[in-house]
C-alpha cells in the first residue's frame, strides 16, 4: 500500500486497546499507535482496573471506556467494536496494552486486509519475522490449539491465541453483536469462519510484555486447553457445524 493509501485506512480505523491494570505500560502503547498510525481513533477499553490506567491514557490523549467491573478480554475488545460499529468506523485493530504488538506492523495487517480483502487479519509470531520465544509450558498448549483451531476452522492457523489483529467492517458487525468471553482469540478464529469470513495470517514481530505477567500460566494453561478445546469441539454459537 503507498503511504497515501495507509492514511486514507488510517483516518477510518478504530484502534482498540483492552487494558487491566496497564497503568505502566498503557502510554507507550498510545503514543507508539499515535506516531505510526496517524489519524486512527484510539480507544483504551479500561476493564475495571484498580491502578492509574484510566487517568494515564486520558493523559495521551486517547478516548477511555472504562467498565465498572472486570469484564475479561472478551468482553472488553467486545465493548471497542461496538463503539467502532456506532462510530461508523470502516476498520479495526485490536492491540494489547501491555507492549507486546508494535503498531509499525500495522501495515503488514493491512494490505491483506484491504488489497487481498480479508475480513479479519492475525499477526502471526511464528510465520518467520522476530525471535518470538514462548514461555516453555506455554509451547505445547500453543501447539495443540493451533491444530485443533486449523482443524475445526477447516484452514491452517499458526496463532490462534493473538491477540494482534485488523478487521473490516463486516468483522466489526459480527463481533460487536457475537463475540466469545472466555478466551476469545481462539473461539473468534471459528466463529469468524461459521459465518464466512476469509480469515487470514501475516507474520508480524512481536515483543515480551513490558509489565506483568500473563493470566494463562502454570495449571491455568491447562485448564485453558481443556476449556477451549470442549468449546470446539462442541462448536461455537451453539454447536452448528460450519
Amino acid at each position: 500500500m503507498t503511504p497515501e493509501q495507509l492514511a486514507d485506512a488510517f483516518a477510518r480505523t478504530c484502534v482498540v486497546i483492552p487494558a487491566y491494570n496497564e497503568g505502566k505500560s498503557i502510554q507507550a502503547v498510545i503514543r507508539a499507535v499515535q506516531e505510526h498510525m496517524p489519524g486512527a481513533i484510539v480507544v483504551v477499553v479500561n476493564d475495571g482496573s484498580s491502578d492509574d490506567t484510566e487517568v494515564k491514557a486520558r493523559a495521551v490523549g486517547a478516548v477511555v471506556l472504562s467498565l465498572s467491573v472486570n469484564l475479561g478480554i472478551g468482553g472488553a475488545v467486545q465493548t471497542g467494536y461496538k463503539f467502532a460499529l456506532r462510530r461508523g468506523y470502516d476498520f479495526a485493530v485490536q492491540i494489547d496494552g501491555d507492549g507486546q504488538h508494535d503498531p509499525r506492523e500495522v501495515p503488514h495487517l493491512f494490505e491483506q486486509l484491504i488489497e487481498e480483502e480479508s475480513d479479519l487479519v492475525i499477526g502471526s509470531r511464528w510465520l518467520g519475522r522476530g525471535e518470538y520465544v514462548a514461555p516453555r509450558n506455554r509451547r505445547f498448549a500453543m501447539k495443540f490449539l493451533q491444530a485443533l483451531v486449523s482443524w475445526r476452522a477447516r484452514g491452517h492457523f499458526t496463532d490462534t491465541t493473538s491477540g494482534f489483529r485488523a478487521l473490516n467492517r463486516r468483522t466489526i458487525e459480527l463481533f460487536a453483536i457475537h463475540y466469545p468471553t472466555d478466551y476469545p482469540e481462539v473461539e473468534s478464529i471459528v466463529l469468524a469462519r461459521k459465518f464466512g469470513l476469509r480469515v487470514t495470517e501475516v507474520p508480524v514481530k512481536m515483543e515480551a510484555r513490558e509489565h506483568g505477567t500473563s493470566s494463562i500460566r502454570g495449571f491455568k494453561t491447562l485448564y485453558f486447553m481443556i476449556r477451549v478445546t470442549v468449546g470446539l469441539l462442541v462448536g461455537v454459537m451453539g454447536g452448528e457445524e460450519l
